[in-house]
């Protein structure tokens, strides 16, 4: 048994937690924020998607995107102004268009397989997190990009996943609330939605049960690295420190604090970048913004307006899932402006006016939005295994998959701790 610290209690680090202690490890969680799950993990946009696990690394998604870049509505937003890591982050974006196919179906292939780890998770811990096992229907009005996601569609196929092309009749049929004219899409059966931050809630709450330690509200100021283990200091983030998943029964962590164990893992999404390079290692994360809102469905005309089958609007880039009866989750845009949390109001209002135009018959009176920092790698592919040092390892770098694939991950992540060589390191 090992004595592991994880940084991070988002989606990956908690999943890694999980899988750690399923395997007889010591696990503390170490997270800033006073709950698991309150950053990237709190509001996305909902899909189990593993058809969307194609990569944006192709010159179609450079030539999209430079028309998008002064549009002030479309889907990319991108911040003109100086910044060595964002520029040179896209220069090492367009230098792996070249792995787009082998990046593609590789990433179709792990979301596949995290599914079935999510739900029997979730099933073995009772974890009621609204999963809907609806299948995500992509449409399409722009002719040129259906004919683009016909040509991607064999690699996806090739990554084990069943996803077959529909006419304008059959998504009528798929799912009726859908208003619009379309020229095709595509379904997807086997996908799914849930709610994230209910799930990671739940499997912290679980992890807690099985021995975790958590210690909320707590910034890594230093970690040292020894030949036989890693000491973690930390500082006071806020008023909460260590205490039960779910913030109960907490006490203050004093000023200053240094957890000792036998490795550290990082799960810290857009922190991790900086982690890393206090380790010695150089982990190229971006924090890409996207937003989402929650239309609260307070009545049963808007219930039954709102659709249940989870969609995505391939030329708008937006997403949707339904969360229970009376939440509906629309999601969607890539906004590149550094570690900015800020929710902006014009970049939420074409979320709301998407919704009013596609389904008509729903109330948006009530609606809440949010805003969250993706972690993206530039060939799209997460950060997963051990750094320089013996005794660190990832499981970070997710983008807009963290949730479809966390699953997975973690166990593969999990994994290296159970080879030889870091027995012996």
């Amino acid at each position: 048994m090992a004595r592991i610290i994880i940084i991070g209690a988002g989606i990956t680090g908690v999943t890694s937690a999980y899988a750690l202690l399923s395997r007889g490890h010591d696990v503390t969680i170490v997270e800033r924020h006073r709950y698991p799950a309150m950053e990237t993990s709190f509001a996305n946009g909902g899909q189990l998607s593993a058809s969307n696990a194609e990569v944006w690394n192709s010159m179609a998604t450079i030539l999209k995107g430079m028309r998008w870049i002064f549009r002030a509505d479309a889907p990319l937003l991108f911040n003109m102004r100086p910044s060595l890591h964002k520029y040179s982050w896209l220069a090492e974006f367009v230098a792996a268009i070249g792995k787009h196919r082998a990046n593609t179906v590789e990433t179709t292939r792990l979301a596949i397989a995290a599914r079935h780890h999510l739900f029997e998770i979730a099933e073995r811990e009772a974890i009621d997190f609204d999963v809907s096992r609806c299948g995500i229907l992509h449409f399409y009005r722009n002719p040129e990009t259906f004919a683009q996601a016909r040509r991607s569609n064999p690699l996806l196929v090739e990554g084990g996943l069943d996803r077959h092309e529909v006419s304008p009749a059959e998504i009528a049929r798929i799912e009726p609330s859908l208003s619009g004219e379309f020229c095709g899409g595509f379904f997807t059966p086997s996908d799914s939605t849930g709610d994230i931050h209910k799930f990671t809630s739940g499997l912290a709450e679980a992890c807690t049960r099985k021995g975790a330690r958590f210690v909320l509200g707590s910034e890594v100021s230093n970690i040292a690295l020894r030949p036989d283990g890693v000491s973690v200091r930390l500082q006071a983030a806020d008023s909460l420190g260590e205490g039960r998943a779910d913030g109960s029964d907490a006490r203050r962590l004093q000023d200053e604090e240094i957890l000792e164990g036998d490795a550290v893992m990082v799960c810290a999404g857009v922190a991790s970048r900086a982690l890393a390079a206090m380790l010695g290692d150089r982990v190229n994360i971006y924090p890409v913004k996207g937003y989402s809102i929650t239309v609260m469905l307070g009545d049963e005309a808007s219930q039954a307006a709102a659709p249940r089958v989870s969609l995505l609007d391939e030329d708008a880039k937006i997403v949707t899932s339904r969360l229970g009866d009376d939440r509906f989750r629309v999601a969607g845009t890539a906004e590149f402006n550094g570690i900015n949390r800020d929710i902006r109001a014009d970049r939420v209002q074409p979320l709301v006016a998407w919704s009013e135009r596609h389904f008509p018959g729903m109330s948006t009176r009530q609606v809440v939005p949010w805003a969250g920092l993706r972690p993206m790698t530039p060939t799209m592919m997460p950060v997963v295994g051990p750094g320089r040092h013996p005794r660190v390892f990832y499981n970070t770098g997710h983008g807009h998959l963290g949730w479809t694939l966390s699953a997975i991950t973690a166990e593969i992540a999990a994994g290296y701790l159970d080879t030889e060589s870091f027995r012996n390191s």
